[in-house]
This record gives C-alpha cells, sequence and structure tokens, in this order.
C-alpha cells in the first residue's frame, strides 16, 4: 500500500516523499480513509506507531480541500477550524511540529499555545488567520477565560494521548472545551494507547458513532523490546543503576523515576559520578525541558532522568535503553 492510494492530496505526498516516508503504517493505513470519509474514529494506537500522522493527514487534506477560494479575498482573519488537543507541553510541541512539517506546500496556519512560555507571543498568533490549533487543556482554557480564542468554527477536534490526558486529571478541562464546540457539523478523532472504561465514556459522550480501530492488544509489549527485572534492595537502587550505565557509558538511556525531587536527586548523583545529564520534570521551566529533551536527542548528553511526564509521545529516534 501506498500513501497515494489513500487517497492524499499531492502537496501532501510530496511532504512526505521529502521526508523519506515511502509507505503508511498500519494505523496509518487504517485510519486514514475513515477520517477522509468523514467519520468520527477511535483509535488505539500506541506511541511510537506512527499515530500523529493518522491524523494529521486527513485533517491537512481536508483543510486544503474545503478552502473556498473567496476566503483568501477576506481580509479578516480566518477562524481555526481544527483543534488537537495533547496530555504535555512536549507532545504539543512535538505534533505542531509534524502538522507543519506535513502540511510544507499548503496554504494552512497552526499554532501551538501550551503553559510555561508567556502568553504574548500566543495571543498574537491567535489574532492571526489560523486553521489549526494544538495546544493542552489548561492553557486553553486559560485564553478561552481571556476572550483570547475564537472556537467557534472547529470542525475536527482530535484527542492524542486521551487515556492520558483522563489520567493526568484533565477530565473537567476538557467537559469545558468540548462543551464550547460546535457539535452538528464536528468531527471528533480520539487517539488513544488503551480503552479504558474512562476512555470509553468520553467517546460515548462527545462522539457520533464512531469506528473503532485497534492496533494493538492491551498492554501488549512493543516489538522489538527486550525487558529485564533486576530485584534489588531499595538502598542498592543507585549502585545498580550506577553498574547498569556503566555498562556502555556511550550509551543513551531515559531513566524515569517517581517524583520531580527524586529525578533532581537521582540527576545530581549521576553527574557527580561522571555522566551527562539532565532531568525533566513539571518543576522545570518550559525552556529547561525544551532545551535538555534537544540535548538528549542530539547526544550532548547521555542520560536523561524524567518523571512520567515523558513516558507519552516523545518522539526519541533509535532510543538504546529505558530503566524504570
Amino acid at each position: 500500500m501506498t500513501f497515494e492510494s489513500l487517497g492524499l492530496a499531492p502537496a501532501l505526498l510530496r511532504a512526505l516523499a521529502e521526508q523519506g516516508h515511502a509507505s503508511p503504517t498500519p494505523i496509518q493505513a487504517a485510519a486514514i480513509p475513515l477520517v477522509l470519509d468523514g467519520h468520527d474514529l477511535l483509535a488505539g494506537a500506541q506511541t511510537g506507531t506512527g499515530k500523529t500522522a493518522a491524523f494529521a493527514l486527513p485533517l491537512l487534506q481536508k483543510l486544503c480541500v474545503d478552502a473556498a477560494p473567496h476566503n483568501h479575498h477576506d481580509k479578516r482573519p480566518r477562524k481555526p477550524r481544527a483543534l488537537i488537543l495533547t496530555p504535555t507541553r512536549e507532545l504539543a510541541a512535538q505534533v505542531h511540529d509534524s502538522v507543519r512539517s506535513y502540511g510544507k506546500h499548503l496554504r494552512v496556519y497552526s499554532a501551538a499555545i501550551f503553559g510555561g512560555v508567556g502568553m504574548g507571543g500566543q495571543v498574537m498568533s491567535l489574532r492571526r488567520s489560523l486553521d489549526v490549533i494544538v495546544a493542552t487543556p489548561g492553557r486553553l482554557i486559560d485564553h478561552m477565560d481571556r476572550r483570547n480564542v475564537d472556537l467557534s468554527c472547529i470542525d475536527t477536534l482530535v484527542l492524542d494521548e486521551a487515556d492520558r490526558m483522563l489520567d493526568m486529571g484533565f477530565a473537567p478541562a476538557l467537559k469545558k472545551i468540548l462543551g464550547v464546540l460546535p457539535k452538528a457539523s464536528r468531527q471528533t478523532l480520539l487517539f488513544s494507547a488503551t480503552f479504558a472504561p474512562e476512555v470509553k465514556a468520553l467517546a460515548a459522550q462527545f462522539m457520533h458513532a464512531p469506528r473503532e480501530v485497534q492496533m494493538a492488544q492491551p498492554n501488549a509489549v512493543a516489538v522489538g523490546v527486550q525487558h529485564r527485572v533486576h530485584p534489588v534492595d531499595g538502598d542498592r537502587k543507585r549502585d545498580l543503576l550506577l553498574h547498569v550505565l556503566a555498562a556502555d557509558s556511550r550509551r543513551q538511556t531515559l531513566v524515569f523515576a517517581r517524583t520531580k525531587h527524586g529525578s533532581d536527586k537521582l540527576c545530581k548523583y549521576l553527574d557527580q559520578h561522571g555522566f551527562r545529564v539532565a532531568a525533566i520534570h513539571g518543576n522545570k521551566s518550559q525552556g529547561q525541558r525544551t532545551r535538555a529533551l534537544a540535548d538528549f536527542k542530539a547526544g550532548k548528553t547521555t542520560v536523561l532522568v524524567a518523571t512520567d511526564i515523558a513516558a507519552r509521545g516523545l518522539d526519541i529516534a533509535q532510543l538504546p535503553a529505558v530503566v524504570n
């Protein structure tokens, strides 16, 4: 199967070819035709399956096909028509980058709206012509409360990592946002690693006869990942971690800690033992989080210590090792 056979526009095919994407992943092959046909979609797909393109490509196609010629002569700013909600700032930034990359040959304008940075630049973006907003729920509600954003023309809503958003306590925020969106003409796409009862309840409340696509069995182990368990006393965990990391000090490793304080303590400990290490968690500024992730992706640091804020959606190619 090819992207062309899915009925995507030439401008999107060109962008995909430039990025070296030759053929769709299973979730893309299953989801894109359903979205293009206008169905609501409940999709079970884990990080790393290509799910961002599964909703971004048909969303962009819809925007470019539906764009009325007279709109280009209207001097008033265009109102956004697509809203993508994500649980974390990092995922919002990453999804926004993907939307821009896939839509680089289209006249589609997008903005990323998330916390941890000033609102001024976001307000300026929201006042210009916009087609797509990628946002975290909390910051979007801040803008809604200040009447900085007009969601009255949203006809496509994407809930990315829906189970994660519910885990993080965003249910009231999601209901508030969904309550102001148009209902009659809206297409809703919900992507989730699991179809937990809460996710199904959310879908039942806000979706219309959704088609369902499940790419992985619940709690399935990702293909190609080897799992190892090391039973160890709590007071010897750090020694064991040092031993594991020292086996190949050049190997990049993502280490998950339970708390923000624990992440900082572990980061300091590893730094004292000669590792190039950075931490990423909710108490860090957005600038610090962005820099830490960029340095890790670029290989400037070999160990990234994180709370579960980084557990979903971070696209780190060919990551050799993860320690919980």
